[in-house]
């Protein structure tokens, strides 16, 4: 079976983390998270290479420089870079492992451009209502940031069509179940 690139992208607060720990656990495929790199600071709880890769504004521009990434942008233009450093991606392919990359929609199009044969899955909400309370639940945006990642779910959701695969996480089972039949018909 030869390993795949599965990106994974949609909007803040749909839910993707925790779908994608459930396909890590019942898929029973080789799966692996590709970490990303960031400049921004950890929050309380992060561990370097676990959660991200944090790096000094210095490494990344340099890496970024040198064509280390896959992919990389600033976020909402305030200074803040995140990407995907090609070692990393190269290295869970070659292991044998399908590695997952949980990037947004500017990514996933600059990684399909190198990796034509990636599978790209487009995580949604059942409504734009939902995903609002799902962020507002989480409790740790300022009004502000929470204002900001409602109009960038909106802008997101108008891209899901450019995706092969659409998977709407209303109930997460159901959602678990189709995300493993799209990757397994990949195999």
């Amino acid at each position: 079976m030869k390993p795949k690139l599965l990106v994974v992208s949609g909007p803040s607060g749909v839910g993707k983390g925790t779908l994608l720990k459930r396909v890590f656990a019942e898929s029973g495929l080789p799966l692996t998270m590709s970490v990303s790199a960031t400049t921004r600071k950890p929050r309380p709880g992060e561990i370097d290479g676990v959660h991200y890769q944090f790096l000094s504004t210095d490494e990344f521009e340099t890496k970024r420089n040198t064509g280390e990434f896959l992919e990389c942008f600033e976020v909402f233009g305030k200074g803040t870079w995140y990407g995907t450093l090609r070692r990393t991606v190269e290295q869970g392919l070659s292991a044998g492992n399908w590695v997952v990359l949980e990037i947004d929609i500017k990514g996933a199009n600059a990684v399909k451009k190198q990796f034509p044969d990636a599978v790209l899955l487009f995580i949604e909400p059942k409504n734009i209502e939902v995903l609002k309370e799902r962020l507002l639940g989480r409790g740790t945006e300022t009004e502000e940031a929470m204002q900001r990642r409602l109009a960038t779910a909106l802008e997101e959701l108008e891209h899901a069509p450019e995706f092969e695969h659409r998977i709407v996480n209303d109930d997460l089972g159901v959602a678990v179940k189709q995300f493993i039949d799209i990757i397994k018909s990949k195999a």
